[in-house]
This record gives C-alpha cells, sequence and structure tokens, in this order.
C-alpha cells in the first residue's frame, strides 16, 4: 500500500455556469468538476477540501483546495492532466505536496475578495457576467474614505444575508481598498473571514451612500445596530472574485 499523500492545489475557475463551488446533490458546483475528474486521473474517488465556499455566478482567480490521494502521480502530470480534463472555466494552477495537518479551509489565515465594477454609460457585451456594470458616476475619493469604517474587528451581523446569519459575526478586516482604472473601479477587501454575502453587503452600502440614499458617516451605527435592514442591497454575485487566499 503506498503512503498517503496531501496535496495542495490552487485553482481558478468562471463560476458563471455554476451553483457556487461546493459539491450540490441537485446542481453542478465545481467542486463536482473537479472530483470527477481528479477521480479519473487517480483512479479512485476522491473528496476535495475547498478554501470556501462561493455564491452562485462569483468566480475565483485564486482557490485552493486540498485532497488526500495514495496515488503516486506527480504533481506536474496532475496539472496538465486536470487541465486537459477541466471545461475551459475551469483551470489547475499548481499542485504541490503539503504536510499531513494541512487544510484548504482551516489553514487559511486570510482571504482578499474583488468585486469589479464596469462604471461607463454604456455596457459591455463581453463583460456580462464578469462585472458589474454600473453606468452612473461614482465618487471614488468620498467611498475609499468612507469604507475604511469597515477596517477592524466588528460585528458584521448587518453586512450578513439573514438566511445564514452564524452566532459568531466578529471578523477583522485588514483593508478595504478602492481604485479607479479607466472604465473599471475595483473593490479590495481582505480580512480573516468574511459572512455569507457580506462582501457584495459592504459593496451594496458604499453603492447606497454614493446615490444618497445612506448618510456618509452611516456605517459605524449601521454596524452597531446588528440590524440587516439597516445596511445596503446585496450587490449582483457577478462582479464578485474570490482574488487570494492566505496561508
Amino acid at each position: 500500500m503506498n503512503a498517503m499523500r496531501n496535496l495542495k492545489v490552487m485553482a481558478a475557475y468562471r463560476g458563471t455556469a455554476y451553483h457556487g463551488f461546493q459539491r450540490q446533490e441537485n446542481a453542478v458546483g465545481v467542486q463536482n468538476i473537479i472530483e470527477e475528474k481528479l477521480g479519473y486521473i487517480t483512479d479512485s474517488a476522491v473528496k476535495i477540501n475547498g478554501c470556501s465556499r462561493t455564491d452562485t455566478g462569483v468566480h475565483a482567480n485564486e482557490y485552493c483546495f486540498s485532497f488526500e490521494t495514495e496515488h503516486k502521480i506527480p504533481c506536474g502530470n496532475i496539472v496538465r492532466g486536470m487541465n486537459s480534463l477541466l471545461p475551459d472555466d475551469i483551470s489547475i494552477l499548481s499542485c504541490e505536496e503539503a504536510d499531513p495537518d494541512f487544510h484548504a479551509r482551516y489553514s487559511c489565515t486570510a482571504k482578499e475578495y474583488l468585486y469589479l465594477i464596469l462604471n461607463r454609460p454604456c455596457k459591455d457585451p463581453f463583460l456580462a457576467d464578469l462585472a458589474l456594470h454600473y453606468p452612473y458616476a461614482l465618487d471614488v475619493p468620498l467611498l475609499e474614505k468612507i469604507s475604511q469604517d469597515f477596517v477592524g474587528t466588528h460585528d458584521f451581523t448587518s453586512f450578513c444575508g439573514t438566511a445564514n446569519q452564524k452566532e459568531d459575526s466578529i471578523r477583522r478586516i485588514e483593508y478595504f481598498k478602492i481604485q479607479k482604472c479607466e472604465n473599471f473601479v475595483k473593490f479590495l477587501v481582505k480580512g480573516d473571514g468574511f459572512l455569507y454575502n457580506m462582501v457584495r453587503i459592504m459593496v451594496g452600502t458604499l453603492i447606497f451612500i454614493n446615490e444618497g440614499k445612506l448618510a456618509p458617516d452611516s456605517i459605524p451605527q449601521i454596524l452597531a445596530a446588528k440590524n440587516r435592514d439597516l445596511a445596503g442591497k446585496t450587490i449582483q454575485a457577478h462582479g464578485l472574485y474570490l482574488n487570494r487566499v492566505f496561508y
């Protein structure tokens, strides 16, 4: 019997066609596809551990998963073999041997999310599922300043989708950056963890402030209230990317 190996794999995917990353019984998640192809390569049933759940339509520029196998296939062959079998909207970026106790989810120390907005009057048909089209002016310097109210350790109950609120809603946000690049506005947020829909609600709240629907100084009060009804809308999923994971 071969020794058990624990492998750390980095992937990227376009989430448009999938019901999130997590394995689904009655729909197709990214995990379903990856496990099927890994099973073919290793000639065995494979169950992977993902670093995060992502919602339907959300993308990943960098996603980590780990799995155990007794197969001796080299890591480089896993990358090449998987990329020859996977559909064009999923890619394996790297594979390496990991410590036996490494777990893609529980070993992760932080994540960075990107929310991408196409900010111009006309939409782009080639970006329909990759960036949110927002045709109105965005006051980037103002939103950058306001977004700093999210930075630090807070109870983010007000910024959690009500269907999946957890008892532990304390999270630490390391930074919140907003960058204007030609016709795009990028919202980058790094934290030690995120609640259900948290980034989408944070960006949606900033959009409400930009539109005058909420006061510029309202975020501290919304955080303190622990009331989802006081925050902005849950902005669309297709502009969201899991951008980086940290270990």
